[in-house]
């Protein structure tokens, strides 16, 4: 397969990318996720303070992590995201919020762990979820009252019994939980009772007591799933929280101004591409014309990986990411600029048309992606480490990398390529290319013929 068949796939799947993009953004405006800062709500990092004898793990994280997951869930808020953030931070966004000052006394306080006979309840619809194995019920206030705390757990593990392969969550109990164990399970035994394990009025499981337990160790079993049998650890370790959250940020957006920043943020991108757009025109004529195609195709197949990452809820668009994808537009362009001041180039050289298309579009485009690598490391390096809104504008960043060297090798060098095989020979002032210099080349090539010939 010679390079102009070659060309002419690369372009063919460019308009199937380009037609796939256009189905997955169009309508922008619903199918891409917009932030908090744009929607309007409440975002807030809080960051765990640890001390020399009790440092920050991973596994008090996770415990800190669920306690304000169920507390943000008891708010009724939708679309809640929670993301863990470095090593020791929990960031909170709740869009949409009307009542912030509420949501901050609520995610701020510490969870309790409590455990509670269900048959004391006293909601019977409340009783009849537990029973019929509704997942997380929530208990109404004043109908009902904890017989014990989480705070006499001790040690919960995740265990397989080895002779049935069986995973049980396992725990033990301090002296005085050890007793009000053993009573409470004695008593509920013979009717096989439930003890429903509830954590901020939220029921996390509701075991049923098979015999009594009179030492405090402790086996549930109940065809859990590892993951949830990890859960149920989490929930039974989250006595109170297990290391202290600090509110490290706090912003409260209201969704009018969300608006006028998105549409400022879009106009912002919009002024910047049409400023572009006109440079590369003015500076390039027709070969303007191919790179300004290059930022359309480029900003297809961008807003079409952002509605395909926003329907699986990885991406949400922030106004650092629409900052992002401004700074992008001139990383594209910039790349056009290369590629077409080296295909000029090659031809005043003294090479025909073809040839410079051939070796100039490959040698600025491997010029190009090495200054992109460098600017990707960097965009990866600010993902990992920031945190909060920060991380949307590496992320837009890396995409827009990432797709501007996708569209150099599908759309800018077979283009260039295909063009320079008739059209550009035909209207060289057209394209930008001055027309002395392609007699110049020509005429060079009769004066070495003739010379051969000579001799």
């Amino acid at each position: 397969m010679d390079l102009k068949q070659r060309s002419i796939i690369a372009l063919v799947v460019v308009v199937v990318l380009v037609g796939v993009s256009w189905w997955l953004f169009w309508p922008p405006q619903a199918k891409i996720t917009q932030g908090l800062d744009l929607r309007g709500g409440l975002s807030v990092i809080l960051t765990a303070q640890g001390t020399q004898q009790s440092p920050v793990t991973a596994e008090k994280m996770d415990q800190a992590e669920l306690i304000v997951r169920t507390r943000v869930d008891k708010l009724g808020a939708s679309e809640v995201s929670i993301q863990r953030q470095g090593n020791d931070s929990i960031l909170v966004q709740i869009p949409g919020l009307k009542n912030a000052q509420e949501a901050l006394q609520v995610i701020g306080s510490t969870g309790q762990l409590e455990f509670v006979e269900v048959a004391t309840i006293t909601d019977t619809a409340t009783v009849a979820a537990i029973q019929a194995g509704d997942d997380k019920v929530e208990l109404k206030k004043g109908t009902y009252k904890p017989f014990m705390t989480g705070a006499v757990v001790r040690n919960p593990q995740v265990t397989t019994n080895p002779q049935t392969s069986e995973i049980t969550v396992t725990l033990d109990m301090n002296a005085e939980g050890r007793q009000k164990w053993g009573e409470v399970t004695s008593r509920l035994a013979p009717t096989k009772g439930q003890i429903a394990i509830v954590l901020d009025g939220v029921v996390q499981s509701a075991p049923q007591v098979n015999e009594p337990i009179l030492n405090g160790q402790t086996e549930i079993s109940g065809d859990f799933t590892p993951e949830e049998a990890k859960n149920l650890r989490t929930v039974l370790q989250s006595g109170a929280l297990p290391v202290t959250l600090e509110f490290s940020e706090s912003r409260v957006v209201g969704p009018t101004l969300g608006q006028d920043s998105l549409r400022q943020g879009v106009i912002a991108a919009l002024i910047g591409l049409a400023i572009v757009s006109v440079y590369l025109i003015v500076f390039y004529r027709g070969l303007g014309l191919t790179a300004v195609g290059a930022l359309i195709v480029f900003a297809s197949l961008f807003l079409g990986t952002l509605a395909g990452l926003s329907r699986f809820g990885l991406f949400t668009l922030t106004l650092p990411g629409i900052a992002g994808i401004v700074l992008t537009i001139g990383l594209a362009a910039d790349s056009s600029i290369l590629v077409m001041e080296r295909f000029k180039e090659e031809v005043r050289d003294g090479k025909t048309y073809r040839s410079a298309a051939n070796s100039g579009t490959m040698h600025g485009i491997m010029t190009s992606v090495d200054a992109d690598i460098v600017t990707f490391v960097s965009a990866l390096v600010l993902f990992l480490v920031a945190i909060g809104p920060v991380k949307g504008f590496a992320l837009t960043l890396m995409i827009g990398i990432a797709f501007d060297i996708v569209t150099m090798f599908l759309y800018k060098r077979p283009l260039i390529v295909l063009l320079a095989d008739a059209a550009i020979p035909a209207a060289p002032l057209f394209w930008g290319v001055p027309k002395q210099e392609v007699a110049s080349a020509a005429s060079g090539k009769r004066v070495a013929k003739g010379g051969g010939a000579r001799a």
